[in-house]
């Protein structure tokens, strides 16, 4: 009857509508001419001229497109890598805090006890300052490393956020700028916290100075107090 485009749709049409030929064969040559009938026939007629027809979506291709959702891809790539950079960075100045405090407590209270130690006490208590000393530096290693990184995610999240305004995706954009600003709220929030704690260990290590001199001047005068007397000794 007519031409159609997709043999293997025509077919199944045809496969499809052999049950209902043969029903339509069954029914009175009165009832066919009746002008219900004619309007159900019509009704069917269309609809598997329809059926019979292929439709093909087409999808919007274009390089614009494709442009934008690459650029809305690489916001997403480079927001994920910022957000563990910023995890990883924010947790190191926090331990790297708590050692700094940790080693704060161990000079105060080794300078509250100066003098009262005997030499295996003071030995065992320098031992573990001095261990406490090689964590702080450990956890100021990593906190340095971890910002290097963080540093390069903040750049790359700078370069994508562009690249996606240019492109036409401005929500994309807009997003990853965002996660820019709060990433490094938090950063600064963990760096404050640091730098307090770096704070007072320089005010420990001056106060550690002054004691250990004020210590070294009353043992010297006891010592000189000591031989006085071996000196008068001497004289008489």
């Amino acid at each position: 009857l007519f031409d159609c485009p997709n043999s293997q749709i025509c077919f199944e049409i045809v496969s499809r509508a052999a049950p209902v030929n043969k029903y339509l064969s069954k029914i009175k040559p009165a009832v066919r001419k009746s002008p219900r009938w004619t309007s159900v026939l019509a009704s069917l007629a269309v609809g598997g001229s329809l059926c019979a027809v292929p439709f093909k979506q087409v999808e919007n291709l274009s390089h614009d497109s494709l442009v934008r959702r690459a650029a809305s891809l690489v916001t997403d790539s480079s927001s994920t890598f910022l957000s563990q950079a910023t995890l990883a960075l924010t947790d190191a100045l926090t331990e790297y805090a708590k050692a700094v405090h940790t080693l704060i407590a161990l000079q105060r209270q080794y300078l509250a006890s100066l003098g009262k130690l005997s030499p295996a006490e003071e030995d065992t208590v320098w031992q573990v300052i001095i261990s406490q000393r090689a964590e702080v530096v450990h956890r100021q290693d990593e906190q340095k490393r971890f910002e290097l990184t963080w540093v390069t995610a903040i750049r790359l999240c700078e370069a994508a956020a562009e690249a996606a305004y240019i492109s036409g995706a401005e929500n994309a954009s807009i997003t990853v700028r965002t996660n820019i600003q709060l990433a490094q709220s938090q950063v600064e929030e963990a760096q404050k916290i640091s730098v307090d704690a770096e704070k007072k260990l320089a005010e420990t290590k001056v106060m550690e100075v002054e004691r250990m001199t004020q210590h070294a001047a009353t043992l010297e005068g006891s010592n000189d107090e000591e031989e006085t007397p071996e000196a008068y000794l001497r004289e008489d």
